[in-house]
């Protein structure tokens, strides 16, 4: 039971077009759980939903790179609810296939490229740390321009601060998204 409910319909017609906002065109399931709350802070909502949309419908990192921060990020905070939102909507979507989208939980680096380690680590140290090495810093130098450093970093502190919300809140997972397929690590 989550700590905060969630709203349920039928939605004032505010909420309804502030919820049609947060959700992609003809899509088959009601807004998420995680919107429906927000909008129990409807003004806070609406000023997150810039920041979150941004980021995910407007960003410059390429939608690959962005989806294995964003995986690994909430599996490291132990946000399976979010984490699987995005494994069952953008995973397969951005060309992950399934043996990637597990390591997202258990780090193992067998599956990736060098420079997708390389965003694995970067995750992993601004988890561990809120900061990221010189070296690791350097070494995404080698990819990324600064607009897209500073976007990684964003990206990965806004999930952080979802994975945040979501675990405090105890949000129940959405029946259609994907459990974490082993314990995160």
């Amino acid at each position: 039971m989550p700590r905060i409910a969630p709203l349920d319909p039928p939605y004032s017609p505010d909420i309804a077009t502030a919820l049609a906002k947060w959700m992609p065109p003809n899509v088959a399931h009601d807004p998420l759980v995680l919107f429906r709350t927000l909008h129990r802070a409807p003004e806070l909502a609406s000023r997150m939903r810039v920041l979150g949309a941004g980021l995910l419908a407007h960003g410059s990192l390429p939608a690959r790179d962005r989806e294995i921060v964003i995986h690994r990020t909430c599996a490291r905070a132990g946000c399976e609810y979010e984490w699987g939102v995005h494994a069952a909507t953008f995973g397969e979507a951005t060309g992950l296939g399934p043996e990637q989208i597990t390591a997202t939980v258990s780090g193992d680096p067998a599956p990736w490229s060098a420079k997708e380690r390389l965003l694995i680590s970067a995750a992993d140290e601004l988890h561990d740390s809120a900061r990221m090495s010189q070296t690791t810093w350097d070494a995404l130098t080698d990819h990324y321009d600064e607009p897209q450093l500073l976007e990684l970093l964003v990206l990965s502190g806004w999930y952080r601060t979802i994975s945040q919300l979501i675990n405090t809140l105890e949000i129940d997972n959405e029946p259609w998204a994907h459990p974490f397929p082993i314990p995160p690590t």
